[in-house]
């Protein structure tokens, strides 16, 4: 495989992992946002594997590690900074693992996506 060939099949493997992606990160919102006050990840987990099977989605064998990745990767960090845009918190009042999504925030991350298309 020549390095052209490469690049090629690497785009377009990058292609649908940020359609996957961007999926997920759908369900994981509209889940979160069913519940303000946040869920713990165990329950997030599996209210989105029902939403999944309920849209005929295949779960794969990493679909959690997936959801955490996506989570991680859009939750505000410690201390937030102040033109912050990433939708997801972990609630300090809570106990245990609880993940949220913050209105504020998901507003302004939307407004920054549409910007950026």
């Amino acid at each position: 495989m020549s390095i052209d060939e490469y690049n090629l099949v690497r785009a377009t493997r990058n292609a649908m992992r940020q359609r996957y992606d961007r999926g997920l990160l759908g369900d994981l919102i509209a889940v979160l946002e069913e519940h303000p006050a946040g869920l713990r990840r165990w329950s997030v987990m599996r209210a989105m594997r029902k939403r999944r099977e309920r849209a005929g989605c295949e779960i794969t064998p990493k679909f959690e590690g997936e959801i955490e990745r996506l989570f991680r990767k859009y939750c505000v960090g410690e201390p937030p900074r102040e033109s912050e845009t990433r939708p997801f918190c972990r609630p300090n009042d809570k106990a245990g693992e609880v993940w949220a999504v913050d209105r504020a925030r998901l507003v302004r991350f939307f407004e920054a996506a549409r910007e950026a298309a």
